[in-house]
């Protein structure tokens, strides 16, 4: 073991590796959709946590290579002021899943609990109340039938910084810096006093919380979707095997000649 492995854990993952690893990983999650959608079950995973700590690509990496009907990603915009007059937990409700969808939520309701206490976007009474009410509802959520998987990504604060300096220095990853991202640097320890208050009061037995940490982008991935998969029990599914129907040559014509004189992208590549 390397003397950097020694003083802060395991090296980070090689390429190679986790490109082996992770296509194994998909191939099971092809697995769980079927599953899930023979056996119409419904699912919501809440991925949370502090900005930049990687929830966009763990998710972009559970969800490439399965359907968008199944595996579906809800990221919602800030709430208009419609949304604002309405019920708080109205707006995600809408997205709730139907049988045989899993609902991956890129933040959730818990934006009450974590940014909008922190930069004042509630006000005390709301946010009391909202910390009080939430197991509450979550555990209606979960009798009403939904499995509910929440899970904090928990970066550090050296690698916060440094994935924050590259997005302001590399133009291909300026457009992650969002309104939120800088003020949240200067407030890492009230997002830390926020977050420990959070898990206090929602880590519960029907909606137990999993943090993950992700440090390591490449290893938090893996880490994530092999836990997804044990949480949600699934067998295989049998198909039937189908055979490719040849092309039937009645009306056959010359199909290519007749875009001659169309309008075609040019050739650059």
């Amino acid at each position: 073991m390397s003397q950097k492995a020694k003083n802060h854990g395991p090296e980070k993952l090689k390429g190679r590796k986790y490109e082996k690893e992770l296509r194994k990983l998909q191939g099971e999650l092809c697995r769980l959709q079927e599953w899930v959608r023979h056996k119409g079950l419904r699912v919501i995973i809440v991925f949370e946590g502090r900005d930049a700590a990687g929830k966009g690509g763990t998710i972009k990496a559970l969800t490439e290579r399965v359907s968008p009907r199944v595996f579906r990603s809800v990221a919602l915009p800030a709430p208009s002021d419609r949304e604002k007059s309405q019920m708080y937990m109205q707006r995600y409700i809408q997205h709730f899943p139907a049988a045989g969808e899993i609902v991956i939520f890129d933040r959730s309701w818990y934006n009450r609990l974590g940014v909008e206490k922190v930069m004042g976007f509630c006000t005390d009474e709301q946010y009391k109340g909202f910390l009080e009410v939430c197991p509450e509802l979550e555990r209606y959520i979960v009798r009403g039938g939904i499995q509910l998987i929440k899970i904090w990504l928990e970066v550090s604060d050296r690698e916060q910084k440094r994935r924050f300096e590259a997005r302001i220095d590399d133009p291909l990853r300026q457009w992650k810096l969002s309104p939120m991202d800088l003020p949240s640097r200067s407030k890492w320890f009230d997002y830390s006093k926020a977050r420990d208050a959070m898990l206090r009061a929602t880590d519960t037995k029907w909606a137990p919380w999993y943090i993950l940490p992700s440090d390591d982008k490449k290893r938090a991935r893996l880490n994530c979707i092999h836990h997804i998969l044990k949480l949600i029990p699934y067998k295989n599914v049998s198909r039937e095997k189908v055979k490719l129907p040849k092309r039937s040559m009645k009306g056959a014509y010359d199909d290519q000649a007749s875009l001659k004189g169309r309008r075609f992208v040019p050739e650059k590549y």
